[in-house]
């Protein structure tokens, strides 16, 4: 019970982040662009951001739990002899570049935020979105026993 509950909270919060990042990079990004409007964006991550990062820790600390259970005391869990082991150092790294795009854009782009430097934190966007993705993807995959 303790595992099925873990999965529904983990695609809970991968449903959160990835999908409010969809909609950022395909809705609001956009519109932000074509009318150099960095407001749009303020007020959206104004909305957004306690609600993502929360979903984004609900997906790390279940995800770490659920390493645990298939690797316990998590022997193992990077030693690459197996689809799991290799998926979850995946997910792992994608977690890592996940933090150090939104810490980059958090202290380091939107407090200057311009119509001059939209550009840049559109590549941030679109990075953070596209490894919300490639999260999902691992996180089916590890479902389904790989993608091959």
């Amino acid at each position: 019970m303790l595992f099925k509950l873990l999965v529904i909270l983990h695609t809970l919060g991968a449903t959160v982040w990835t999908g409010g990042h969809l909609v950022l990079a395909v809705t609001v990004l956009p519109a932000a662009l074509q009318h150099r409007d960095p407001d749009r964006i303020h007020a959206f991550e104004e909305h957004f951001e306690g609600f993502g990062l929360a979903a984004l820790l609900l997906q790390t600390l279940s995800g770490l739990w659920l390493t645990w259970i298939y690797f316990p005391g998590f022997q193992n869990f990077l030693a690459f002899q197996s689809y799991l082991s290799i998926y979850i150092a995946v997910k792992l790294s994608l977690l890592v570049g996940t933090v150090a795009l939104a810490l980059h854009a958090r202290f380091f782009i939107i407090p200057k935020l311009t119509k001059e430097t939209l550009n840049e934190l559109a590549f941030h966007i679109i990075g953070v979105t596209t490894l919300a993705i490639s999260f999902v993807v691992m996180g089916v995959g590890i479902r389904l026993g790989g993608l091959t």
